[in-house]
C-alpha cells in the first residue's frame, strides 16, 4: 500500500451486516468522520486541532452496515481546495496509470487507491470536480450526485452550496452497487431518450483528447434517435467559471477563515494563495454571481428534464505532469474549472466514464442528467458499458 502514498491511515473496521456490498473493501478521503479518528483535511494544524470523530459520518455508517469493510482514510489536497493531488505536508499520491503525472485532486488518495487496486471503491468529497478529476486521471469511474442528495453531516465543509460526497471505482457494477445503497430511489421510471453535446464544453478539449473521445460520442449518440449539438452558456463558459469561484471562494472564508486567522497554519503556497484571495471577497458583492447561479439551474433543469442527457469531456487533456507551475497549469485549472463548474453550479449528477486514452495516459468522458436521475444515470451506464468497454 505505502508505494503508492494513497492512505494516511490504514483500518480495518469491519461491517456491521452481511448485505449487498459485502466481500467490498473500501476507504475514505481524510475529511469523512471515521469513529475514532481525527481528520486531517490534508494539513497538519488541522489534525492538530481538531478532535477525533465521535461516531462514523451517515453515508460511512450506511455502508458498513451494507456490508462493506473500511481499509483506510486518504489523503487529500489541504482543506480540499485544489483540483492537482499534490500534498506539500503528506507527500503526492502515484498515478498507477502514470507516475510522472498528478492524480488529480482534491480526493487524491481515493481515486489512486481504487486505481491502484488497493481498494473495490473510495470516498472523497466534490465541490468544483474533487471526484471527477481525479477519476479521469487515474482512469476511473467517477461519480458525482445532485447537490443534497447524499448527507454531508460528518464531512469537513469546503462550500457547503457545492460540497458533495462522491465515489469512484474501477467497473459500472461497483458504481451501481454503491449508488444503489447510498441514493434515493426516483419517482421516474421513463428511459433517457435525449441527447446533446455542449460545443463549448468540446471546444475546451485538446485536440488529441477530441481525437481519442469522438468515436465513443458518436457511438453513444447513434443510441439516441434525438441528438443535438448546443450552446448551453449564453453567457459563456468564463463566465460561468468566474461567477462558480466567486460563489465558493466567499462559502470557503465563511467556513474556514476565523480558524485560519486564529490558527495561522502552515499552506502550501498555491493553497496559500487561494485562501488569500478568498479573504477578499464580499459576500453583499455577490448578487450577479448567485443570480447566474440560479438562471443556470433553472436553464439546465428544464433542458436535461428527466430524459435527456449532457455529454461533455471530463478534462480537457490529460493528467498533467508532477510539480508544475506557472501559467500552463493554471491555464488548465481554469479550463477544467469551465468543465466542472457545468453540474457544479447546477446541481446535476454527472458521471466520468474511462472510455479512452492519450500515449497511453487516461482520459475521461462525462455524462450529466437531470437534477435525482442519479440512479437512472447509474444504471444507463451500466446497462450501456459495452459502447466503451474493449
Amino acid at each position: 500500500m505505502k508505494d503508492y502514498n494513497a492512505f494516511v491511515e490504514e483500518l480495518n473496521v469491519e461491517p456491521f451486516a452481511k448485505e449487498s456490498l459485502s466481500g467490498l473493501r473500501f476507504a475514505v478521503k481524510d475529511v469523512l468522520d471515521v469513529k475514532g479518528i481525527t481528520a486531517s483535511a490534508g494539513n497538519p494544524d488541522w489534525l492538530r486541532t481538531h478532535s477525533p470523530a465521535k461516531s462514523h459520518a451517515p453515508v460511512v455508517q450506511r455502508l458498513l452496515e451494507n456490508g462493506a469493510t473500511l481499509v483506510g482514510t486518504t489523503i487529500t489536497d489541504e482543506l480540499m481546495y485544489s483540483l492537482n493531488g499534490e500534498n506539500i505536508h503528506y507527500g503526492t499520491p502515484v498515478n498507477p496509470k502514470d507516475h510522472q503525472r498528478i492524480p488529480g485532486g482534491s480526493s487524491s488518495g481515493s481515486a489512486v487507491a481504487v486505481a491502484a487496486k488497493l481498494v473495490d471503491f473510495a470516498l472523497g468529497t466534490d465541490t468544483a470536480g474533487s471526484v471527477r478529476i481525479p477519476a479521469a486521471y487515474c482512469g476511473l469511474y467517477g461519480f458525482r450526485p445532485t447537490h443534497n442528495f447524499l448527507s454531508i453531516e460528518g464531512v469537513i465543509p469546503l462550500a457547503p452550496s457545492f460540497d458533495t460526497v462522491g465515489w469512484m471505482t474501477c467497473d459500472t457494477k461497483t458504481l451501481l452497487k454503491v449508488g444503489e445503497v447510498l441514493l434515493q430511489e426516483e419517482s421516474s421510471a421513463q428511459a433517457f431518450t435525449r441527447v446533446m453535446v455542449d460545443k463549448d464544453a468540446w471546444a475546451l478539449a485538446d485536440e488529441e483528447s477530441k481525437q481519442a473521445l469522438s468515436p465513443v460520442l458518436t457511438t453513444i449518440e447513434n443510441c439516441f434517435t434525438q441528438r443535438e449539438s448546443i450552446e448551453i452558456a449564453d453567457e459563456g463558459l468564463v463566465t460561468w467559471m468566474n461567477a462558480f469561484r466567486t460563489l465558493q471562494g466567499i462559502e470557503v472564508w465563511k467556513s474556514h477563515g476565523e480558524w485560519i486567522e486564529t490558527v495561522k497554519p502552515h499552506f502550501g503556497p498555491d493553497i496559500a494563495a487561494r485562501f488569500e484571495w478568498a479573504s477578499t471577497l464580499k459576500e453583499d458583492e455577490s448578487a450577479t454571481e448567485q443570480q447566474l447561479k440560479e438562471r443556470i439551474q433553472n436553464r439546465l433543469e428544464k433542458l436535461l428534464g428527466d430524459d435527456g442527457l449532457l455529454i461533455i469531456p471530463t478534462v480537457p487533456g490529460k493528467a498533467p505532469l508532477v510539480n508544475m507551475s506557472g501559467e500552463e497549469i493554471e491555464k488548465r485549472r481554469s479550463e477544467t474549472i469551465q468543465l466542472s463548474s457545468i453540474a457544479g453550479l447546477a446541481g446535476l449528477p454527472q458521471v466520468t466514464i474511462p472510455v479512452a486514452d492519450v500515449e497511453g495516459v487516461p482520459i475521461g468522458l462525462s455524462v450529466i442528467a437531470g437534477p435525482k436521475q442519479d440512479l437512472r444515470l447509474l444504471r444507463w451506464m451500466d446497462q450501456h458499458c459495452d459502447l466503451w468497454e474493449k
